[in-house]
């Protein structure tokens, strides 16, 4: 096993227990590897840790534990053992969560979810890769599940250099998985988005569903419908949803569908959810709960200014169509624009509109998506619930 020297100056994050460390952190690397075997890192001498190496990241090594263990079977089952565990703490009963979530468990590189009895796993770095035939039979030993469906990320599988596979890697399943989520049936598309489904709003969605009843609401850029269904679900009057997905929409009148939701009670947009802002405005078309949650407007730094550009053009349009009075939710997953920069986009857009906002609520990620604070890129989503009052002489 090769060694990894640290330089004396590195920033104290990695001795503070972050797992990544940088190309430019790294004085010399002691004894042969491969791209994507394990190694052991010390700063001056002393042991910090074990991980990952592969010379094509810039995220040079990705640290596995602290500790001086074997990454086995052993270690990989119990990983997601101790994974499942703290999903039991906080779930109960519930079947359909986030089972692993990277750098938030400390196995960074790797996501599982688990929809009900089946699995969706992402590769994203070619040391987890090597390590995929301990993932596999482990989740077959604890649970036994009905399939696993592999989705890897096809960037990354370019740039760490691994195998991309999108299939069912263990038995089979449907093109589309049933599971519930607070209470309400839902499909993760294997065709679709990341995982098939975005589990870390199911709080803020439970939220929007009491706060609802016999409201007109819009649900932009609403992928397969999460927060309008939980909001039909609340006993709203009347769901716009807004995607520009046609594979989207066919999942959310599947999804609608599934649930009992009678045609009269919704409507659906294939349309670019700016846009349709837009439009809404210009015709005077208002809602008594507006609801935006957007993708990632930024992948790195460079573009975080168009980011918050997009943000704010976003959140002013949102505003502009949200009767007096009416509530107005707004998320954002993009890492990179943190939670103050976020709350002064909503607040520059609320002024320029003329309009007081009285918070609600404040969500974050569901905790199956843990934040580590030792590790700042594991905290990423923010949302915000608001009644809105327009102030305008």
């Amino acid at each position: 096993m090769a060694n990894v020297n640290l330089k004396k100056d590195i920033k104290s994050r990695v001795l503070n227990g972050h797992s990544w460390i940088y190309e430019n952190e790294i004085e010399k690397t002691i004894g042969e590897y491969t791209n994507g075997d394990i190694v052991d890192v010390f700063y001056n001498k002393r042991f910090i840790g074990r991980g990952y190496i592969n010379d094509n990241s810039k995220i040079r090594v990705r640290l596995l534990t602290k500790k001086h263990e074997t990454i086995d079977y052993e270690w990989v089952k119990n990983k997601i053992k101790e994974a499942y565990e703290y999903r039991e703490l906080l779930y109960g009963k519930e079947k359909s969560f986030r089972l692993i979530f990277g750098e938030g468990d400390y196995f960074p590189g790797l996501i599982i979810d688990k929809f009900e009895d089946y699995f969706v796993i992402q590769i994203n770095t070619l040391g987890v890769y090597k390590l995929k035939n301990y993932i596999v039979d482990a989740l077959i030993e604890l649970f036994e599940p009905k399939g696993i469906f592999e989705k890897d990320d096809d960037k990354n599988s370019n740039i760490e250099g691994f195998e991309y596979i999108e299939g069912w890697i263990y038995k089979n399943g449907p093109e589309l998985i049933p599971f519930e989520v607070n209470g309400i049936k839902f499909f993760a598309d294997t065709l679709g988005q990341k995982t098939g489904f975005f589990l870390d709003q199911r709080y803020n969605a439970l939220r929007v569903k009491e706060l609802a009843y016999n409201k007109v609401v819009l649900d932009g850029f609403a992928y397969t419908g999460n927060f309008g269904i939980h909001a039909l679900m609340g006993g709203a009057k009347h769901v716009t949803f807004l995607d520009y997905s046609d594979r989207a929409l066919f999942v959310l009148e599947k999804t609608l569908k599934a649930n009992n939701i009678s045609n009269d009670k919704y409507e659906l947009y294939e349309t670019n959810t700016f846009d349709q802002l837009r439009k809404f405005d210009d015709a005077n078309i208002y809602f008594d709960f507006v609801i935006i949650d957007p993708p990632s407007l930024a992948k790195s730094r460079s573009s975080i200014k168009n980011a918050i550009r997009g943000y704010k053009e976003l959140n002013l349009r949102a505003m502009r169509i949200t009767k007096n009075k009416g509530l107005f939710a707004t998320a954002s997953c993009t890492q990179l624009v943190y939670d103050e920069e976020f709350k002064k986009i909503i607040f520059d857009a609320a002024k320029d509109n003329k309009i007081l906002l009285k918070q609600i609520f404040k969500g974050a990620q569901a905790p199956d998506h843990p934040v580590l604070y030792n590790i700042l890129e594991t905290e990423y989503l923010k949302f915000y619930l608001f009644e809105i009052e327009n102030y305008k002489i």
